[in-house]
């Protein structure tokens, strides 16, 4: 790790232990002075110790898992919105946790006052970190290469993180492979986009050897090689890439999982889904839920229910089509709860149905997944796992991602599984459901 990035991460962790420091300082006064008299037997000196060491261990976890410790990693809009998320759950166990000590509600005043400061704070101090950390830190100087026709993408795309990387060269790696190992010398960061593998595994093991910092597209057979067992044949090792997505074992206790959490919250959300219902059908009259062919497991079809955001003639001529941004099918009830995800409530009927999983690839329709697969042919390995209320993609891409993108990103996950890995999707959720980006029209 050379000095830059030492500096980087010394920069990183102050920053975030300051923050967290300060987020506890408020929480101990208002434990101190407002909740622990009321719980049965009031706590002394160590018990508020103890006590303000699990709000520790619930803040660091909640902002690890949304991102909150990423500077200059995620945009700062993503960094601002992962804090003030981790604050607001942090906050809510430990009054949760107040609650139970107490045997009995407790005023929630102060805790509301508590979580405003505290982002108040957060806010006014990441802003400074963050100007500061530009300063410090520039972007990253790099030099791109890029595959075929893939040039305007890759800048594109690049252009979005000015904070973060500043494009000095670019070069096909295919028509000017020549020219690579000159300039390499000059960076200390290559990104490779889209590069051929006979031209990318050269110019990886270059830069490894030079101790050059590397940032590399994966294609698919990247993706399905890192989530491969490493085994021993004797001295020579292998990368064994399993047919099966899920054992049995897991199978059975996503199901159960399924189950157990898609009663429980369609209980929760029955009032919201009561006046969604309502508002929808006094508005034009139409159907409240809509029912669409969707397809899952092996490409299994079944049909999905959403509470109807567009008119009811939006298809009237047959064709399937995805909601563009500014789409004039969208109703302004339907806009909203587009927005907030409450059209997607009713989904949990398919969940218990056994259609759909918590957790998986999204659900498409087989006419857009025939389009798809001409271009795509692997579109349907995505389909080795049951679809989703929320995903891999949904998380870490955006409402319009490429197709092929997707198939990564899907890809990553079935290939990485593990229900600890659905319990931080299901988390990080909570998040995207605040960015606007995740829900607009192609």
């Amino acid at each position: 790790m050379n000095i830059q990035e030492i500096k980087r991460r010394i920069y990183t962790l102050t920053v975030s232990g300051i923050l967290i420091l300060v987020q506890t300082m408020l929480m101990t006064g208002t434990w101190k002075q407002y909740y622990n008299p009321y719980i049965r037997i009031p706590f002394w000196t160590k018990g508020h110790w103890y006590i303000m060491a699990i709000y520790v261990v619930v803040l660091m976890f909640f902002t690890h898992i949304y991102g909150g410790l990423k500077i200059g990693y995620l945009k700062k809009f993503d960094v601002l919105l992962s804090q003030i998320v981790a604050i607001i759950c942090a906050n809510g166990v430990f009054y949760v946790e107040a609650v139970l000590l107490a045997y009995h509600f407790l005023p929630i005043l102060p805790i509301a006052a508590t979580t405003a400061a505290g982002i108040v704070f957060m806010l006014v101090w990441m802003f400074v970190s963050m100007k500061i950390y530009a300063k410090l830190f520039p972007p990253h100087r790099i030099l791109l290469i890029y595959g075929r026709e893939k040039e305007e993408e890759a800048r594109r795309k690049i252009a979005e993180r000015k904070d973060k990387f500043l494009i000095m060269e670019g070069y096909n790696g295919e028509t000017q492979p020549d020219k690579l190992r000159e300039r390499l010398s000059e960076y200390d960061t290559v990104m490779l986009w889209d590069v051929p593998n006979y031209i990318r595994n050269d110019v990886l093991k270059e830069c490894y050897g030079r101790r050059i910092r590397i940032y590399t597209m994966p294609s698919i057979s990247d993706i399905l090689l890192s989530g491969s067992e490493i085994m021993h044949f004797f001295d020579t090792p292998l990368f064994l890439i399993r047919s099966n997505a899920l054992t049995i074992d897991q199978m059975a206790i996503k199901r159960l999982i399924d189950i157990a959490v898609a009663s429980v919250l369609l209980v929760a959300a029955s009032p919201i889904m009561a006046v969604t219902a309502l508002l929808i059908k006094l508005y034009d009259g139409g159907p409240v839920l809509y029912r669409q062919v969707r397809c899952s497991l092996f490409g299994g079809q079944f049909y999905i229910y959403k509470f109807r955001s567009m008119r009811a003639d939006a298809e009237k001529d047959g064709v399937a089509r995805l909601a563009q941004k500014g789409d004039s099918r969208i109703t302004p009830i339907g806009a909203f709860i587009r927005k907030v995800r409450i059209d997607e409530l009713p989904q949990l009927l398919n969940v218990i149905q056994g259609d759909m999983s918590f957790v998986g690839p999204r659900p498409e329709r087989p006419e857009i997944i025939e389009q798809y697969r001409e271009h795509l042919p692997e579109f349907s390995y995505r389909m080795k796992v049951k679809a989703g209320l929320t995903g891999y993609a949904q998380i870490y891409g955006k409402y319009n991602t490429v197709p092929y993108d997707k198939l990564k990103l899907d890809l990553y996950y079935i290939e990485h599984y593990s229900l600890w890995l659905d319990l931080k999707l299901l988390l990080l959720t909570v998040k995207i459901v605040l960015t606007p980006e995740s829900t607009e029209g192609v």
